[in-house]
């Protein structure tokens, strides 16, 4: 096939620079993303890095809201999937009406109607465009034919209580463009007549949406929409997908959004709000699914199962455009794929509220980002854009990579009830600006070596055995750039190599106190905490102008100490074991 892309692919980063003063008192303009850079400029994200907006951000359903603009190239899987690269122009007129309809007769076109179901075989004949309108209560629509076609939806409603209500049979591209201005409804039963029904909404070949219409599309006895080949969105879509019995949207073979306004909701146990047996590809649009069902156990593949907002049983790629997941229902997950993920630009915001799922001896835990499965190591890549993440409920960790995990740019925030971010193999952060906080766990947890090259870190975790950076116990942290502080009940890293002095010490830390490390009174890193009270806390911190054999001036709100830079951890902080260590307790936690 040939991949088309087209304009210029754009993706966001973010640089880090050491800060050398500190102007702003207030928590909530710094916490979670605003440091500063050594002229007084804050690295501020926006409004989603600077403003407190990830212990408060909601997600909900928006019809209304224009979509944002496209700053990312669209993709599509080949030429022929682009409208105006086709020609249909023998027009057909469909209007459905209850147990009837009146249609065009045209050369090449059968079409029959039995009660108000109304099937049209275009046979080999091709350049074909249904316009389709007009309303059934008890009705549905099938397109058969060997050739690609037109299927243009001008204000039709169609329900059918008993099977599909659009059933595109044919397995060449339908392009279903939704008419300009137009409101257009699908709806399935819950009790169905026809064992092979898959959807409210079923597509055997390629499913590609034009126009700036509106859709609305209800499952109650499978999926809402099922393609068994691919999907592509576009801008000016606005579709509104809602299932109680299974998936929102399902796709055999990828999904790709280029644009548009596309609202899921999904409430079965274990529903996936957009599930691809493929991959699937965000390039733009606004994107936002909402699910609610709680976990279940699958007796065939005897193993736990769980809601997702987004599943990719192979990559995800995001590039551009907003993406808004949430989930409340236990061992929920905002984004799953199962084997990479790569986050280059856009912003995906994610909520989880559920606890853990258990039956049978297994356990499904909510996660906001997971990548990779039990049996797969999978690899999450962050280049650019704006990650935000809050998991509540019992277990939730906030970013999982069952591989690898890389951050080189962009703005990654994590409130989590578990692991901020975690991987199950190596960490590496080159770039970005990265705040993450596991409230009952660590703040970064890598079970391989961790490499910090670059960026800004600023790593909470719980107290007691809990860490701001914890390195599994057989491998080592190596730092040859950047800036981070952690704090955390201990210090556990055993220390690879250095070209950095590293700072390791305890401290009491007020909640909203301004943290500063100092020479001679010149800033070399500060921001101020978060709401939240350390008593004698660990704390590991490093930047590129800490010299080894040097003193600095360690400022903990009001309190101040002097510490010395070294290559190495201090062994009474907790490094290199797991024998507890430092001991602090965050107040409010």
């Amino acid at each position: 096939m040939k991949k088309v892309m087209i304009g210029m692919m754009l993706i966001a980063s973010v640089t880090w620079v050491q800060s050398c003063t500190s102007e702003d008192d207030d928590w909530v303009d710094d916490w979670y993303g605003s440091i500063e850079t050594p002229c007084g400029d804050v690295i501020n994200g926006g409004t989603t890095a600077g403003s407190g907006e990830l212990t408060s951000f909601t997600i909900a359903i928006d019809k209304t809201t224009v979509e944002p603009t496209a700053t990312v190239s669209e993709y599509f899987p080949d030429e022929e999937d682009i409208l105006a690269n086709n020609s249909f122009a023998t027009k057909v007129n469909i209007v459905l009406q209850d147990n009837s309809a009146t249609y065009d007769t045209v050369e090449g076109v059968a079409i029959s109607n039995i009660g108000g179901h109304v099937v049209v075989n275009h046979g080999s004949t091709s350049g074909i465009h249904y316009v389709v309108s007009g309303s059934t209560s008890d009705g549905s629509l099938t397109v058969i034919g060997d050739k690609k076609y037109e299927l243009e939806l001008n204000g039709v409603d169609i329900t059918n209580p008993d099977s599909t209500a659009l059933n595109l049979l044919s397995k060449k591209r339908a392009f279903v463009v939704l008419t300009d201005g137009s409101s257009n409804k699908l709806t399935d039963g819950t009790a169905s007549k026809a064992s092979d029904q898959k959807a409210a909404f079923y597509c055997k070949g390629k499913l590609l949406f034009n126009g700036s219409g509106s859709l609305e599309v209800y499952g109650h006895y499978d999926n809402a929409i099922h393609c068994a080949d691919y999907i592509v969105f576009r801008s000016g879509n606005n579709i509104y997908v809602n299932s109680n019995a299974n998936h929102g949207i399902k796709a055999n073979d990828g999904i790709f959004i280029n644009g548009g306004i596309l609202n899921v909701e999904v409430s079965a146990a274990a529903a996936k709000g957009i599930n691809s047996e493929s991959n699937i590809i965000i390039n733009g649009g606004r994107t936002t699914i909402i699910t609610t069902g709680t976990g279940t156990y699958d007796t065939e593949d005897q193993e736990v199962k769980a809601s997702a907002g987004i599943k990719a049983d192979s990559t995800y790629t995001q590039n551009g455009g907003e993406v808004l997941l949430k989930s409340t229902g236990a061992g929920g997950k905002g984004l799953k794929t199962d084997y990479e993920a790569y986050l280059n630009g856009g912003s995906l915001k994610v909520i989880t509220e559920g606890s853990k799922y258990s039956s049978n001896n297994d356990t499904a835990s909510p996660k906001g980002i997971k990548i990779g499965t039990k049996n797969v190591h999978g690899v999450l890549n962050i280049g650019g854009g704006t990650i935000m993440v809050r998991t509540v409920g019992n277990g939730g960790e906030g970013i999982e990579s069952k591989g690898t995990l890389d951050i080189s740019g962009g703005i990654v925030q994590v409130s989590a009830y578990d692991d901020g971010i975690n991987s199950a193999n190596d960490m590496a952060v080159s770039g970005g600006d990265i705040v993450s906080v596991g409230l009952n766990s660590d703040g970064l947890d890598a079970n391989g070596n961790m490499y910090i090259k670059g960026g800004s870190i600023v790593a909470y975790g719980a107290n007691g055995a809990e860490t701001g950076i914890d390195v599994g116990e057989q491998n080592k942290l190596y730092i040859s750039g950047g800036s981070f502080f952690a704090v955390g009940g201990r210090i556990d890293a055993n220390l690879g190599s250095t070209t950095q002095g590293i700072v390791s010490t305890s401290g009491s830390v007020s909640a909203n106190s301004i943290v500063t490390i100092s020479d001679a009174g010149h800033a070399l890193f500060t921001f101020t905490m978060p709401p939240y009270s350390y008593n004698n806390g660990t704390i590991l911190a490093s930047t590129s102008d800490l010299t080894s054999g040097s003193s600095y001036t360690l400022s903990l709100g009001s309190s101040s100490q002097t510490v010395a830079a070294s290559n190495s951890i201090s062994s009474s902080m907790g490094g290199g074991g797991k024998q507890p260590g430092g001991g602090g307790r965050p107040g409010g936690w």
